[in-house]
């Protein structure tokens, strides 16, 4: 396809996830059966249209004066991909495939006549407008940074899985790949974002994967994972499991000896777990689906219990970013009310003297330092502890470090540590 075409092509799915509200993973899919002629490199360079226009869509939408799906692609491809307005308009004469040629108004906007100096700052963070209190509440005089920092392409990130392979070995592999160690994760190895019509590898094909000797892993949810600090020989809970990709990680870092038990309430999400663990080689990983009277026989047993809550996913917004566009206040208190839910529900699972973790992908205090003081208030035997003395026994007081607002829970974003929005609290329960 002539990039025309590709832009044309881009317009058409991205009035699919804004007009329709389909997801992007799914209208790309769509597109991409309706249009078998097109080749992999299209398919991606489609994506990566797409991908861009909706993480930088207020800010496109505020120099373009419209928020269209051809204003936000043709300012991605000026704007952010550094294309020739006019040199784009004259490719688009006579080639049917292309979008129809610029107005003179888009061709003046796309010239920067309309400056983002003066913009609101929820436009240039591009921060959902109704969101943008509780964020700035949040990050204070960082807020813009950090919003801006969502709106970045993500990395690849893969762990290396020490049941079956050493860090040495995967880093010799994983360099055919462009992959590199990450700066915090011991274990981690990192192929950094793309740029333009740019693809990452599909490390899934690949014998390192295949062969359970890597996982796809972001390294914030790698660093969570570690600091939980599993010990060979616990009994651990992993009360939100979803596909398991923490309950893996759990899994090799005691060495394979004790048990992870697994628990979600939606078994289809638990449902990758089964075949990950076989891969992986973590014998002792266990899946345990709902009812939760299934984990009665664990109740005041478990010496951590680690809970991955549901969340709007706001740290995730670089990966999935039309999700950001579809939030709503509703949505919101929706996961507050799940939040508050699986805490006193998987409190009881926390042994004596155990440690009861709470973690998020969001960034919103509602739904992390909110949950974990109303929790707190209502459980006096439960006593917040400091996950930053543990953050630098672990990983140093050198490199890069999650942002706190009370000393003790911590925020991953991708400002502060180059990695997704992670939220972290750590609660001890006290001895009988």
């Amino acid at each position: 396809m002539r990039l025309g075409g590709r832009l044309q092509a881009s317009i058409e799915v991205l009035e699919d996830v804004l007009e329709r509200r389909t997801p992007v993973s799914l209208a790309l899919r769509d597109w991409g059966k309706a249009h078998r002629f097109a080749g992999s490199k299209d398919r991606s360079a489609i994506g990566n249209y797409v991908l861009d226009s909706l993480r930088h869509k207020s800010s496109l939408a505020y120099r373009m004066d419209n928020e269209s799906p051809r204003s936000l692609i043709l300012g991605t491809a000026v704007f952010l991909y550094g294309m020739d307005a006019n040199a784009l308009n004259s490719d688009f004469d006579g080639d049917q495939y292309a979008p129809v040629k610029m107005s003179k108004t888009e061709l003046e906007n796309l010239s920067g006549a309309i400056s983002l100096e003066s913009a609101p700052d929820w436009i240039r963070a591009d921060i959902p407008e109704w969101l943008w209190p509780a964020f700035e509440n949040n990050f204070g005089e960082e807020a813009v940074k950090e919003g801006q920092a969502l709106t970045a392409r993500p990395p690849l990130d893969l762990r290396c899985n020490t049941i079956k392979m050493t860090p040495e070995r995967a880093a010799k592999i994983l360099a055919d790949f462009g992959a590199e160690p990450c700066q915090l994760s011991p274990i981690g190895f990192r192929v950094p974002p793309t740029t333009g019509d740019g693809r990452l590898p599909n490390i899934q094909i690949e014998e390192i994967f295949q062969t359970g000797g890597v996982e796809i892993q972001d390294e914030g949810s790698q660093l969570v994972s570690l600091l939980v600090d599993a010990k060979p020989g616990e009994t651990i809970l992993d009360y939100c499991a979803g596909g398991g990709g923490k309950a893996l990680a759990m899994a090799a870092d005691m060495n394979n000896e004790g048990a992870v038990h697994t628990f979600d309430i939606d078994k289809r999400r638990l449902a990758p777990v089964y075949q990950r663990a076989q891969r992986a080689g973590a014998d002792i990983i266990k899946v345990h689906q709902p009812p939760e009277k299934t984990l009665n026989f664990l109740r005041g047993k478990c010496d951590r219990v680690l809970i991955d809550a549901p969340c709007t996913g706001v740290g995730t917004w670089r990966r999935k970013p039309d999700a950001k566009w579809r939030l709503s206040e509703e949505s919101l208190e929706v996961r507050n009310k799940e939040q508050a839910q699986v805490l006193k529900s998987a409190k009881d699972f926390v042994r004596p003297g155990g440690l009861l973790f709470y973690v998020t992908c969001s960034v919103l205090a509602e739904e992390n330092e909110g949950q974990v003081y109303k929790f707190l208030e209502a459980n006096p035997d439960f006593a917040l502890i400091s996950v930053g003395e543990v953050w630098e026994e672990k990983f140093g007081t050198r490199g890069p470090k999650p942002w706190s607002e009370d000393g003790c829970t911590i925020t991953l974003t991708p400002e502060t540590t180059n990695t997704d929005g992670f939220f972290m609290a750590v609660m001890e329960r006290a001895d009988d």
